[in-house]
């Protein structure tokens, strides 16, 4: 045994262990962490901040001019009990809202990905842009066509077009109605919904390989549903778990496009509150009534809504990576 010690002493070079650095000090971690500093201060200035200031505040009385005033849970008993136009308007439409635009927008998003992604390269990105387009100017589109299309008086688009095919007797105030109010706002959501989540399917469609749908067939897959089933979905899983954020987010949060539509008609409100929905909520106690704690609080509540929607979005299209 001996022998053998000496002889591995004398044949095995000595191996002069590296000062060891610090993880954090390491030349590639401190560009990583160069490169990723700008989005992180962003991001904790422009998210974490207003989160944490929200959250803050939802436990104080406020109103911008006096000093702030502990109440504890004060706001969100109110909320719950006193408040019979959060639940009587701004919950039910949220919901109504939530349920049609944002499931029936993500199916539209990923439906018109698809049947672009068959098309060929220039007639692709043409329409990509075309259907991308209302989505950035959403707002310009509310005050300029839909007000147009749905002016109460004969000038409107859909009224004319109705008087002219004999559907109607008399001009239809489209927005001054309830009735109609919700279903319009849903429509033109819908049309507006194409927006970066549609961007990303489609370019997740992009990177598809080819080869495996030529496996499918010898598998024994036989038309495009199956294909679509079996091995479009699975390959953009990423991207359609990425859409189905974006949605969720897009319809809690929304909101500005009934007001859009009131204001061009001249109304402080929706009519009979039929197109409210919790972000108007929040708006009407912040920016009109300057209650600004319980304005706060409402926030806090549309926050966990958003965040117990984007949990099922995971569970329904995510893995263990993505939950991480």
């Amino acid at each position: 045994m001996s022998y053998e010690v000496e002889l591995a002493s004398k044949t095995t070079p000595l191996v002069v262990p590296e000062k060891k650095t610090r993880r954090w000090l390491r030349r590639e971690t401190v560009a990583g962490y160069i490169f990723v500093a700008p989005f992180m201060i962003t991001f904790i200035i422009f998210i974490v901040v207003p989160i944490l200031a929200a959250i803050a505040l939802s436990f104080y009385t406020f109103d911008a001019f006096s000093r702030p005033e502990f109440v504890g849970w004060h706001n969100f008993l109110a909320i719950l009990t006193q408040d019979r136009i959060f639940f009587q308007y701004a919950i039910p439409n949220t919901i109504q809202f939530a349920l049609i635009v944002g499931p029936g927008g993500y199916l539209l998003c990923f439906l018109l990905a698809w049947l672009i992604n068959q098309l060929p390269k220039t007639a692709r990105d043409l329409l990509a842009l075309a259907i991308y387009t209302p989505s950035i100017f959403q707002g310009v589109a509310m005050t300029v066509v839909w007000t147009v299309v749905f002016s109460g008086d004969r000038v409107g688009y859909l009224n004319q077009l109705m008087l002219n095919w004999g559907l109607s007797d008399v001009p239809i105030l489209w927005l001054q109605k309830p009735a109609y109010f919700m279903p319009i706002m849903i429509a033109i959501s819908l049309w507006a919904s194409m927006g970066v989540g549609f961007l990303a399917m489609l370019a997740g469609l992009q990177t598809v390989n080819q080869e495996m749908y030529e496996a499918g067939k010898i598998d024994g897959i036989s038309n495009r549903l199956q294909e679509i089933i079996y091995i479009t979905i699975p390959a953009i899983r990423p991207q359609m778990l990425f859409g189905a954020v974006m949605a969720v987010v897009g319809t809690l949060k929304a909101g500005a496009i009934g007001t859009l539509l009131a204001t061009a008609t001249g109304q402080l409100i929706t009519p009979s509150y039929s197109g409210h929905l919790m972000t108007n909520h929040i708006d009407d106690f912040a920016f009109v009534r300057y209650e600004f704690g319980y304005a706060s609080a409402l926030s806090v509540i549309l926050l966990l809504l958003i965040y117990g929607s984007s949990k099922f979005s995971f569970l329904l299209f995510g893995t263990k990576e993505d939950e991480r």
